[in-house]
């Protein structure tokens, strides 16, 4: 006769427990993140270690990857943006103080940024993100002011600090700069240490790993056990971007970004172990808004460091946001209902589809959960892989040129090899609209193009339209006779 500790009333208490921590949080729960808003507030300059990966710049707003921002602010200048931008977007749900270095290097301003959410906006969710150096040091004053989603970029868990070495030159420890490998296992030590502090506590953590092919694209599948050992809620793998213009030490020295397919094998890899977040848009220091769009450059200084605090504690009305995510939460549970509950979020090949193949969907969208956006107005491609059983979803692609330029300049003379590229693997194009020439364009790499479910719910749509032109008995056929 087995025995357990845990009742299985408590179970599901416990499990309700995490469900209401992530239900509207965009980066934990993939179901938010295209109704729910997030703010990072860039209130953290200083960092305490080098990677290779980062180059924390300042006025870089054509530029969304993290440790970018268009500039500083102090708690209290943070706080006020917040409660302006929460009154303007009611359907923020999130702050998270991410750099511009790290939260942590940066104490007194991360946790003085906190103490004042935490009287003037108490329905926000706070979190920080950390390389885990000073975690441990820090525990005690993340559970205290109710930060309860940490984010530590992990990258490797080799113990003799060989791959930590060539992605972090150097950290800064006990007041003094330590180099190569022995900086590599100090910062997995202080890690692994501060990342069990925080489950043993039930604050969620989610762990960042930037995959860097040829240098720790074999350790993740490591990294990935190790953090389902620790009790890690989520796993995020992310590309490297290492853009020669980025300035970063890969960049500047040839190192190869990492690509979609390349992303999706170590996804694969670590998927059986881990729950993988997939939506990750890589957000700078100072984004604003849903996850995949960036409205920082609606609210700059200028609009609200003058206000005072009673006008900005009657502009974030909780009241009348309490409201606004009721109706989206009515909302999504009408999607849920349109969807059919036929996607499965962790899925092997075997489980979406009954021969072992599946086949890749990209979806034009502007949030909703639904097909909602023209083509030529899309920056990125939601990609679903689906079979005759089921559907997941997979990861995004963005595109730096959309084929229109604006309504006034969408005439299709601009390239769309950017778009075919990031496409070529893909199998059916759902969208809104699109126009017979971009039509023509992506049927020379063998791609469907759809546009009957416009405004249709996403999840739906992909699974009807992978049956329609691959499963049903009018598929087979076509497929026989040509």
């Amino acid at each position: 006769m087995s025995c357990s500790c845990t009742s299985s009333s408590s179970q599901e208490s416990i499990q309700e427990d995490i469900m209401a921590k992530i239900n509207n949080h965009p980066c934990y729960s993939e179901g938010a993140h295209q109704h729910y808003a997030r703010i990072h507030v860039a209130v953290a300059p200083a960092c305490n270690i080098q990677c290779n990966y980062c180059n924390r710049k300042y006025d870089c707003s054509n530029e969304s990857r993290p440790g970018v921002t268009s500039s500083k602010l102090s708690p209290e200048e943070a706080v006020k943006k917040i409660l302006y931008v929460g009154g303007e977007i009611q359907q923020l749900s999130v702050v998270g103080i991410a750099g511009p270095g790290d939260a942590l290097a940066n104490p007194e301003k991360t946790f003085k940024t906190f103490k004042m959410l935490y009287e003037k906006a108490p329905d926000l969710k706070m979190c920080l993100s950390t390389n885990g150096l000073m975690l441990p040091d820090y525990i005690d004053q993340i559970q205290k002011y109710n930060v309860d989603h940490v984010t530590v970029t992990i990258n490797s868990v080799d113990e003799t600090g060989e791959v930590g070495s060539k992605i972090y030159p150097w950290i800064l420890w006990n007041h003094k700069k330590v180099f190569g490998k022995e900086a590599a296992k100090i910062l997995l030590q202080r890690q692994l240490e501060g990342i069990k502090m925080l489950t043993e506590r039930g604050i969620l953590v989610k762990a960042n790993s930037v995959l860097i092919p040829g240098v720790n694209d074999k350790e993740l599948p490591n990294v990935a056990k190790k953090l389902k050992e620790l009790g890690v809620f989520l796993h995020n793998i992310m590309p490297l971007l290492s853009k020669p213009e980025f300035g970063t030490y890969y960049g500047l020295n040839g190192q190869a970004s990492a690509t979609d397919q390349e992303v999706m094998a170590a996804q694969e890899a670590c998927g059986m172990d881990m729950k993988l977040m997939s939506h990750c848009r890589q957000c700078r220091a100072d984004a604003v808004g849903l996850i995949g769009e960036d409205r920082g450059e609606e609210f700059t200084k200028d609009s609200f460091v003058k206000m005072d605090w009673d006008a900005l504690t009657k502009k974030y009305d909780i009241a009348a946001r309490a409201q606004k995510h009721q109706v989206i939460e009515n909302w999504r549970a009408a999607l849920e209902i349109a969807n059919e509950k036929i996607k499965i979020e962790q899925a092997s090949k075997e489980q979406l589809s009954s021969t072992g193949v599946t086949k890749l969907i990209a979806v034009t969208t502007a949030g909703e959960g639904m097909i909602n956006l023209h083509f030529g107005n899309a920056k990125e491609f939601l990609i679903y892989e689906a079979g005759d059983k089921a559907i997941k979803f997979v990861m995004h692609r963005k595109v730096e040129n959309p084929y229109c330029k604006g309504p006034e300049d969408c005439d299709g003379s601009y390239p769309i090899e950017e778009i075919k590229n990031t496409l070529k693997d893909v199998d059916i194009l759902l969208t809104e609209k699109i126009g017979g020439c971009p039509m023509d364009e992506l049927k020379s790499i063998n791609l469907i193009c759809d546009d009957s479910y416009a405004l249709q719910p996403i999840e739906k749509s992909v699974f009807a339209a992978v049956q329609k032109y691959f499963y049903s008995d009018t598929a087979k056929s076509q497929k026989e006779l040509g």
